[in-house]
């Protein structure tokens, strides 16, 4: 499995480290890098459990913003700005989770140069970036030995079951954290390895199928939030979620509802830091997330209804 990580991203198998999912893969790259105190920068807003770790490890949580009215793009001079002597790590998601804002090559070699400037790592977590279709990325790991690489085969190819991460760090510092993942992890589960080795024998065709599915559900939410003045989201051509901002009233109330009366759920936003907004996940078949559109649009006109 090691190779085969390795032959996917063209890195030597000593840069790569197994991990249970990107989840734990992101927790053993946080925990071999800091120490107690030491200062970590992380975007904002962010998905949680990266965050969760930071202050688990009692690391000092600095943040830099995204901002949506700039498309949720990532701005090396907010990171500059944010930085200091005593930062060890800085830490972003590419695709942006929750909004899947690309963040080109260009901005993360600044990116780069900063954290290098400062002595510090860049923790860049690509579990979603292979939902860019027109031009497959290449991961960022090639653009410096700053760079520090989680991933695995959950988000885009839907092989969840596997627990398929990986790390691709420096050989030094993947040594590290495999001797770290032995204490979390013991002994590897064998079966799910080798069927993780069979699914990156075929990630062509697991990605086409995703491809196919995913365009299909994002033209029907582009197509869905033109007719919905009541909510408000940055467009991509890629990812696999969208982070829809709810125009007025309570988003926590108004998904309540949705679930409770209608059977639709959607990722509430205060889980990113973001109460007003709500992620929506796409990847299902097309019949099933057309009709999650379509009881999103009845409990928002009931929540219209409801105010007037």
């Amino acid at each position: 499995l090691q190779a085969a990580i390795a032959e996917h991203h063209g890195v030597d198998p000593e840069c790569v480290v197994e991990s249970a999912g990107t989840s734990m893969a992101n927790h053993l790259a946080m925990a071999a890098v800091i120490e107690s105190g030491d200062e970590v920068l992380i975007e904002h807003p962010a998905y949680g459990p990266i965050l969760d770790v930071a202050h688990y490890l009692e690391a000092k949580v600095k943040r830099f913003r995204r901002i949506e009215e700039n498309g949720w793009a990532v701005d090396p001079a907010e990171v500059s700005r944010s930085v200091t002597p005593k930062t060890r790590l800085i830490v972003i998601t590419n695709l942006h989770n929750p909004t899947s804002a690309l963040t080109p090559d260009s901005v993360l070699r600044e990116i780069g140069d900063i954290a290098r400037t400062i002595g510090a790592l860049v923790l860049v977590d690509e579990v979603y970036l292979n939902a860019v279709y027109e031009e497959m990325p290449r991961t960022s790991f090639h653009l410096g030995p700053e760079f520090v690489v989680t991933s695995s085969l959950t988000k885009v190819y839907g092989v969840s079951g596997l627990r398929c991460g990986w790390i691709l760090a420096r050989p030094e510092l993947a040594w590290k954290m495999r001797r770290l993942d032995d204490l979390y992890s013991a002994t590897p589960v064998y079966p799910a390895e080798l069927l993780s080795v069979i699914a990156f024998q075929h990630l062509n065709l697991l990605r086409e199928r995703a491809r196919r599915t995913l365009e299909a559900d994002r033209k029907l939410l582009r197509d869905f939030l033109e007719q919905q003045p009541a909510l408000a989201a940055v467009p991509t051509d890629w990812g696999t979620t969208s982070f829809v901002r709810l125009c007025e009233g309570d988003a926590d109330i108004f998904l309540e509802r949705l679930q409770s009366e209608f059977e639709t759920s959607a990722v509430p936003g205060r889980f990113f830091e973001m109460p007003d907004h709500f992620r929506i996940g796409m990847g299902v078949n097309t019949e099933m997330f057309s009709e999650g559109l379509n009881r999103l649009g009845r409990a928002l006109a009931s929540a219209s209804v409801r105010k007037s």
